[in-house]
């Protein structure tokens, strides 16, 4: 059996056989239903990982579950990367990327298969297909993945036009619920604890993976695994790490991945280069998604210190990897990372440079309290934020859309 397909049954010694058995049940009363996931990107980011894990799954409890993505030019990517960033409370969109946007959506609207019973469209990139819902006896749903707590209102104004015509909408954390006609959910993001990123490696796999990358083995790591985004504060990260050095030797590992569907990528790493350039304790890695999964669960695995220091963030599902390895992290306290975190009881929550300066030396000279918090941070992922919570939630949602109920409670 590959790393792809799991069965359900592969997860009961992680969360029990009751929970995998209720599964089941639920599973049941969607046969005869159809389930088609769409996005931007078939490798790369949250959304595609989760999809390329879930997917299976669901076939494999009997839910008929297909996965389609959406085509687009660089031009179109480059605009969904601007929606996102205004989503994210940057700046807006002018007229010639709200026209490209709109015919590439055209295009997709007509070349772009729409099948299933339930169609789950994830993010702005497909938002438009929503317009052929009225030619299709189907239940339509979008999944918001990203922190829409304080979006650019002209942008957010320009897609809940197509968000309204949904039957149902589905955010990360309660902070990005928004005034909308249409019902909402809240489900977060999981992991799955079985995948090549997140299961049990020995000492010696991860030991080979440092000697790969050329990191040391007896010096403190501090590692951020993020695309190269500026959300991400990959710039802030260096600077944390400066004011750690001049306290404690450590090397600082910035790993990370370019999302087909986000143009910037490159531009940033550049930019990342050379703010790190002449400093060899400073590694720059770029981790192919499709490829490099156990390169970065080994990496976590080896780190003294997990960072998440973003400035926006939908779920941060590298914070859930770095929790469930047991790992200390010091994130930021913005978007689903504070469901994740209990500050000083699974991990430290920071909220500027200096903070996570101050926490990363804490963990650093205190070894038991950093092993403490990192057990707690893993059973917190066990209880909360595995595949298995998220597939149940998922199903009774996609049940509800059946319900005469107004209100259903995942």
């Amino acid at each position: 059996m590959t790393d792809l397909h799991k069965k359900i049954e592969d997860y009961i010694p992680i969360v029990g056989q009751e929970k995998v058995e209720e599964l089941k049940l639920i599973a049941q009363k969607l046969k005869g239903k159809t389930i088609q996931s769409i996005n931007s990107t078939a490798v790369g980011g949250g959304v595609a990982e989760i999809l390329s894990r879930m997917v299976p799954l669901l076939n494999n409890l009997g839910v008929d579950t297909k996965w389609d993505v959406i085509k687009g030019d660089l031009e179109f990517f480059g605009v969904t990367k601007k929606i996102h960033n205004a989503l994210h409370g940057g700046k807006g969109i002018t007229k010639k990327d709200v026209n490209i946007f709109l015919e590439t959506s055209r295009l997709n609207l007509e070349r772009t298969p729409l099948y299933g019973d339930i169609i789950f469209v994830h993010d702005p990139q497909p938002i438009a297909l929503i317009g052929k819902k009225s030619t299709l006896d189907s239940k339509w749903i979008w999944r918001c993945h990203v922190d829409v707590s304080q979006p650019n209102k002209s942008v957010w104004n320009f897609l809940k036009k197509y968000i309204e015509k949904y039957d149902a909408t589905v955010f990360s954390a309660p902070a990005f619920s928004q005034k909308l006609k249409v019902k909402q959910f809240m489900i977060c993001p999981s992991i799955d604890p079985l995948s090549e990123k997140n299961r049990d490696l020995t000492d010696v796999d991860v030991s080979s993976v440092l000697k790969k990358y050329g990191l040391p083995h007896n010096v403190p790591l501090v590692t951020q695994v993020s695309r190269y985004d500026r959300l991400k504060d990959p710039a802030g990260v260096i600077d944390a790490y400066k004011l750690v050095r001049k306290y404690i030797n450590c090397h600082l590992v910035l790993a990370g991945s370019h999302a087909s569907d986000d143009p910037e990528g490159s531009e940033v790493l550049a930019e990342i280069r050379e703010k790190a350039k002449g400093d060899p304790q400073i590694h720059l890695l770029v981790v192919d998604p499709k490829t490099n999964d156990f390169d970065v669960n080994a990496l976590q695995r080896g780190s003294a210190v997990v960072i998440q220091k973003s400035l926006r963030e939908g779920f941060a599902l590298t914070v859930t990897e770095a929790l469930w390895k047991a790992r200390p992290v010091v994130a930021s306290a913005v978007g689903g990372i504070p469901l994740q975190i209990a500050h000083k009881y699974s991990g430290l929550l920071c909220h500027s440079i200096e903070g996570a300066a101050l926490h990363i030396k804490q963990f650093l000279h205190n070894p038991a309290y950093a092993k403490k918090l990192g057990t707690n941070g893993k059973e917190h992922i066990r209880q909360n934020y595995l595949l298995t919570r998220h597939l149940r939630e998922y199903m009774l949602l996609f049940l509800s859309l059946y319900n005469k109920e107004d209100i259903v409670y995942l």
